[in-house]
């Protein structure tokens, strides 16, 4: 229970780095952050496999880059969703997305190494 906890406020972190890097993303609180971490967990867990098989041929005529676009309206559905967090257009989406996967990867690894 700790470990989900923990790995709850690393993506909250990765989150509020986002409006660093980028300025079309913005994320109004740390509260804030907490929340569309949830939200953007849930999402992934429930609507990410329906929309992945659905599309799936894309997919695999893409060689698995339409995956990104996914996570792109994935992340866009959260911002439009989560009031606080901001999301400027695709573009931002698709960029935020892959730098928040990153981000919390990072993290992730260096809080959790002996894992």
């Amino acid at each position: 229970m700790l470990r989900i906890i923990a790995i709850w406020v690393i993506n909250a972190l990765a989150l509020l780095a986002l409006p660093y890097v980028f300025s079309s993303i913005k994320v109004e609180s740390f509260g804030t952050a907490l929340l569309v971490a949830l939200v953007l967990g849930l999402i992934n867990t429930l609507l990410r496999p329906l929309l992945v098989l659905l599309t799936l041929p894309v997919t695999l005529l893409t060689l698995g880059l339409f995956i990104f676009v996914i996570n792109a309206l994935l992340f866009q559905l959260t911002g439009h969703l989560v009031s606080g967090f901001d999301v400027g257009g695709f573009w931002s989406a698709l960029f935020g997305a892959i730098a928040y996967s990153v981000i919390s990867w990072a993290l992730h690894a260096l809080l959790f190494k002996a894992d």
